[in-house]
């Protein structure tokens, strides 16, 4: 039975940073910016390419959020597994199963699941019963560090028992559903320029009540991205978890500082540091300023058709890809979208070498349609994005 010691739900205290505070200005500005360079980078890109470039982006997330939580599994890997193919390494493939579900959750959160309740206590209970009732069960066991007793975690269940995190005590397992109630109060009323600026308090927040037994972290991080999504329309074609694994000291050190209570008059009227939330603030969302660049960057129109064309041009002379082959995906570059009546023209040789064309980019995974008879499109497959989008996630071999 879970024990409520009746701490009251200021000890969580400042949610927001007020109006008033000297951090506010700089934040806002932040917030701002944001919202202004996610759009704009969204509106650069061909409608065609979003779905494609979102579904990269998924592994991505789902690759750089595991690697926070220690768990290593390359997107080539994760891309395996989207396509029903497992190691035969037990630890590999628990790993690949891991991965997978964490890709069906942020799929269903792109998906629109979660639109205008990113952060309800509902929706986080679901989030953590989405994910882990995908999970191999050696991966649904914690160990109590002092007793060495073993509990089983419930997807979607509140923890029941007190825990640790380092040097942070969380709030009696009985309080959580209070804290949760206080918690959706305050971060589900905000206008849009507010809950951009709210994002990074929520995480902590989150955190900070540790709501489950395991998964915490994960779970804020995909909320996270639930209400990134919303707030910036983002079309989930960036990701911030790759930012925070990328700076994960600091990420951890920020997480820690905000556990502190007021140092004095200055620091807020709150139970907690005001400047230490504002400074996981400022990180979180300079983070985010960061990989909206990285992903522009990225997808420079010119640079991307370089290094895809130079790519195929290696694969027709390694007699990997049929000649005119590179024909067909600047065209596919340039239009976003290619009808396949247009490829015998394209190519010059007739419909017999066109469709050979087609069928040969279609297999190795660099064009993808909805049907026989649909528009082709550019993939992004996890297993060319070293040459096609270097930087995404960490090379390695397949």
């Amino acid at each position: 039975m879970a024990e409520d010691r009746g701490e009251t739900v200021s000890l969580m205290e400042p949610l927001l940073i007020g109006d008033s505070s000297r951090h506010r200005t700089d934040l806002t500005d932040l917030a701002l910016d944001l919202a202004q360079r996610s759009s704009g980078f969204r509106r650069s890109l061909p409608e065609s390419l979003l779905a494609s470039l979102a579904g990269l982006v998924r592994s991505m997330n789902c690759y750089y959020s595991n690697l926070i939580e220690g768990h290593d599994t390359h997107p080539i890997d994760i891309e395996r597994a989207l396509n029903g193919e497992y190691s035969k390494d037990a630890k590999k493939r628990d790993l690949q199963l891991e991965a997978k579900a964490h890709i069906a959750v942020q799929q269903w959160i792109d998906d629109g699941g979660l639109k205008g309740r990113a952060v309800s206590a509902d929706s986080i209970r679901e989030i953590h019963r989405r994910f882990c009732e995908k999970l191999p069960d050696d991966f649904l066991w914690v160990e109590d560090p002092a007793t060495k007793e073993r509990t089983k975690v419930i997807p979607g269940e509140l923890r029941h028992r007190d825990v640790a995190v380092g040097n942070h005590i969380p709030i009696s397992s009985g309080a959580v559903p209070r804290f949760l109630r206080r918690f959706e109060e305050v971060y589900s009323r905000l206008g849009k320029t507010d809950a951009i600026l709210a994002t990074g308090a929520a995480h902590h927040r989150l955190a900070w009540i540790h709501p489950f037994l395991d998964g915490n972290g994960r779970v804020a991080r995909l909320m996270s991205h639930a209400t990134l999504l919303e707030t910036l329309d983002t079309g989930a074609v960036w990701s911030v978890a790759r930012g925070l694994a990328r700076n994960l000291d600091a990420y951890k050190a920020h997480l820690a500082a905000c556990d502190q209570t007021r140092r004095n008059d200055l620091d807020g009227r709150g139970n907690l540091s005001e400047e230490k939330l504002a400074e996981f603030m400022r990180f979180f969302l300079t983070t985010c300023l960061d990989q909206v660049a990285f992903m522009e960057g990225l997808m420079q129109p010119d640079q991307l058709r370089t290094r895809i064309l130079l790519w195929t041009e290696e694969e027709i002379r390694l007699d990997r890809l049929p000649s005119r082959s590179s024909a067909v995906l600047e065209a596919v570059l340039y239009r976003g979208e290619l009808p396949r009546g247009d490829v015998a023209a394209i190519v010059g040789t007739g419909d017999r070498q066109g469709r050979r064309v087609v069928s040969a980019l279609l297999e190795c995974g660099v064009l993808l349609s909805d049907s026989t008879r649909a528009p082709l499109r550019l993939a992004f497959p996890a297993t060319l994005a070293a040459r096609w989008m270097p930087g995404l996630f960490p090379e390695r071999s397949t």
